[in-house]
């Protein structure tokens, strides 16, 4: 007991006196770490209305229990017509987004990576950064124009001989509108972590390579990819973790009752019923739901990951 004391009383020591050299630095912590537990941490009591019929007049603690055992809202979830289309178009969007868009930035930083013309690269590098740096609801208003039926996609298709067609009023089209539009938005920031993790690469190895009569495809598959493969592999993983996670913002700007059947994901279902319907409790349930899938998921991309290419978050 008493070296136990004596290591609590050692630890509280050189804290303080840590605290009393770098305060400073300490002081410029408390922000974050008041942003965490206001906006991340604080938030998290709010999980119970999912087992609650909540009234705002009541207060979380003041309404009454779903039920007996506080499940009423996730079975009305899983019991209704919107739970199997929400769910396979969240899946759906997120493969398509995982499939298409994940391998962009990489194929797009290895190119860029190869160009030796510094005036060009730039070039590129900016209006492939740029499309980042608007506004969602900009882009959304462009998309909307593109896909009109004298935009810009269906002017490109005329001249391909194509009906023009009202692209956003056909759910058939919803999805890959939505994946091609997210690669053209986010690929050239995304690539600058690869283009980061390229840089890391030893120099020497390519020219021995080279000197092995190795071409730049060869040097590109043998050395590039093998060296930024742990960059690769934990950014896939957060994807996957992100699977049902699906921006709701941009959807909730391009979708419309005519195009609900693929275009309706979880988000978007929450959004309909906790803010424009008022019913809190069941949003909160399906929210809840969504985020213990995405763990779920996470867990599993990990745990893969570790296995087979002994890289992974945790």
């Amino acid at each position: 007991m008493a070296s136990s004391a004596k290591k609590k009383k050692g630890f509280g020591h050189i804290f303080v006196q840590d605290f009393k050299r770098n305060y400073l630095l300490y002081l410029l912590v408390l922000p974050v770490l008041a942003y965490y537990i206001i906006f991340c941490y604080g938030p998290m009591g709010g999980i119970i209305i999912a087992f609650k019929d909540f009234k705002p007049n009541f207060g979380i603690f003041g309404s009454s229990w779903a039920d007996e055992y506080g499940f009423e809202h996730f079975l009305n979830f899983f019991n209704s017509m919107y739970f199997t289309r929400t769910v396979t178009n969240t899946l759906m969007i997120s493969l398509y987004s995982i499939v298409f868009g994940f391998p962009a930035p990489i194929l797009l930083a290895l190119l860029m990576n190869e160009v030796k013309n510094r005036a060009f690269k730039r070039t590129v590098q900016t209006l492939t950064y740029f499309p980042h740096f608007i506004s969602t609801v900009v882009i959304c208003g462009m998309i909307k124009q593109f896909c009109l039926t004298d935009g810009l996609f269906n002017q490109i298709l005329g001249i391909f001989g194509g009906t023009p067609t009202p692209f956003l009023q056909y759910p058939q089209y919803f999805r890959t509108i939505y994946t091609a539009t997210g690669i053209w938005q986010s690929v050239g920031w995304d690539s600058i972590i690869y283009l980061a993790a390229i840089t890391g690469v030893d120099l020497e190895l390519h020219e021995a390579a080279a000197l092995d009569g190795a071409g730049r495809f060869r040097r590109v598959w043998h050395i590039t990819l093998p060296a930024i493969k742990p960059t690769i592999v934990i950014l896939l993983i957060m994807k996957v973790g992100g699977m049902m996670s699906v921006g709701h913002e941009k959807i909730l700007l391009l979708y419309n009752e005519a195009i609900f059947e693929t275009a309706d994901v979880i988000s978007t279902y929450t959004y309909r019923r906790g803010l424009l319907e008022g019913n809190y409790s069941f949003s909160t349930a399906v929210g809840l739901f969504n985020s213990i899938v995405n763990f779920i998921l996470v867990l599993i991309a990990n745990g893969v990951s570790r296995k087979v290419t002994e890289t992974s978050l945790f």
